[in-house]
Parts: structure tokens; sequence; C-alpha cells
């Protein structure tokens, strides 16, 4: 991809009708739970559909014109996978990555730490400009205490489950979550192949959420496309994390808007 000039980027970020931001906390916005929904059209269930562009298949040396350019193109947020090595076997985005980062666009973004002791973590990326933090509960010592610690610090707080975490793990911290992540692949790398069996646990996930009387997001994550978002959105999902796909597509504003009307085509007929 070309590189852009800083009056490009500054347009390229409010092309879209939203300015571009400084890196401030999380901690001096709303809190960040409102973020998740905003205005939504009439649903069968869960909050409107979101598009959350992945920024792992970015070309890293130009970040902040990519970041510039999925905000343009309609991203609802960003999501930024944070893997120390350890947890899972690659190694991305670091907190001053993500706070180089936050002015080129005026969308939300969300960590999601793949990581050894997230903990010692959430405040460093919440600064950075992260509104959603979102864990596995594997890495949690005392879950209930991490998710607390998330929204203390003004953040959402979301919980991931692998392929091979059951759902059952979310179950005794809904009440402190804002949003529950289905793995649709195993996390580490992207470009992996959807897992359809994995629709089974999203429609598991949705009773369980719908159960509790709480409007918590459910997002899926891994080989999300135009072949795919309709069987995940079908199973109940409400939010999309793209990566490949979107930079496949003749545009990223229409990758965005064709997943977003697959999306709701497919809620629409459940």
């Amino acid at each position: 991809m070309g590189q852009l000039g800083d009056l490009d980027l500054l347009h390229a970020a409010t092309v879209a009708g939203r300015p571009v931001r400084s890196p401030a906390s999380a901690r001096s916005r709303p809190h960040a739970s409102r973020l998740l929904r905003g205005p939504a059209p009439a649903r069968r269930f869960g909050v409107a559909v979101r598009i959350v562009p992945s920024v792992l298949p970015v070309d890293f040396a130009h970040l902040g014109e990519a970041v510039a350019r999925l905000d343009a193109a309609g991203a609802d947020r960003l999501q930024w996978d944070a893997m120390d090595g350890q947890f899972v076997p690659n190694l991305t985005f670091g907190p001053d990555v993500i706070a180089a980062a936050r002015p080129h666009a005026g969308c939300g973004f969300e960590a999601h730490l793949m990581c050894e002791r997230p903990e010692e973590l959430f405040e460093r990326y919440v600064d950075a400009g992260c509104e959603l933090i979102i864990v596995h509960p594997e890495s949690l010592r005392q879950p209930h205490a991490a998710l607390r610690q998330i929204r203390e610090l003004g953040a959402g707080a979301g919980l991931a489950l692998s392929p091979g975490t059951p759902v059952a793990f979310a179950e005794p911290v809904l009440d402190l979550l804002d949003l529950v992540l289905v793995m649709t692949v195993n996390p580490g790398f992207g470009g992996q192949p959807y897992l359809v069996s994995m629709e089974a646990k999203v429609a598991r996930t949705r009773e369980l959420i719908d159960g509790s009387g709480r409007e918590i997001a459910l997002e899926v994550d891994g080989g999300i496309g135009p072949d795919t978002i309709a069987g995940a959105a079908a199973a109940g999902a409400d939010v999309f994390v793209a990566g490949t796909s979107l930079w496949r597509a003749a545009s990223l504003a229409e990758g965005i808007e064709d997943l977003r009307a697959r999306a709701e085509a497919a809620r629409t007929a459940r």
C-alpha cells in the first residue's frame, strides 16, 4: 500500500465523520460499555451488528495509514491482538504501538489479550486508548477480580472462549461482562480457516446470554468473511472480527458493508 502524508491521514480519519482523536485513555471517556452498542435498529437478539476489522493482517510498515483507512471505511471499532509468545506462539502489539496508532482513528479500539498474567497489563492497554479489554479465562488467576479491575479502569470487559474452552467458563462472571468472544479458530495466527463446528458453541453462548437478561455482545473471531459470516450470525453472533478477507475486497468500505449486509440478512432470517 502507498504511504500517505499527514494531511492525507487527517482527511482519511475524518471522511467518515469521525474526527481524529488524541490518544487519551479510556478512563477519560464515558464507560466503554456504551461504546459497544450505540443506536441500534430493531433486532431479534443481542446488540446491533458490528464489523470489527483486525489490525493483525495490515502492513506494519504503514500502520498509521492502515488504521486510518479502516476507520474511514466504516469500521465500528478495531481489534488489536496482543500476543506475548507464551500464552500463544505469536508475538504482536504492545501498548506503545497501540498508543502511537490511536491518533489516526476515531473509532473505538479493543485489545484481545492473549498473554500470561494479563492483569499486569490492563492499565497500560487502557491508557493506550483501548475501550474494551478481552481476556482468556485460562490466563486469569482470579477471574472476578480481573474483570472488576478492567471495569474500574473505565473499559468494557470481555471474555474469550477458545475452541477448546467450554461455554460454562463464562457463566460465573456474566454479571461482569460486556462481551463474550467465541473464537472460530485456534488463537495465535491470522488467516486460519473458519471452524464451522463452533457455530453450535455460538448458539449455546447466545442461549446463556439471553437467559441472563443482560445485554452482552457476542463476538466471533477467526476466518470471518463473505462465505462464513452468515452462519455465525444465524447462530447468534452480533459482532464480527474480520481480517484477511477485508483486504481481498474491491475496497475496504465495500468489504465492511458487504459483511454487515450478510450478517443482518442472516439474523433477520433466523
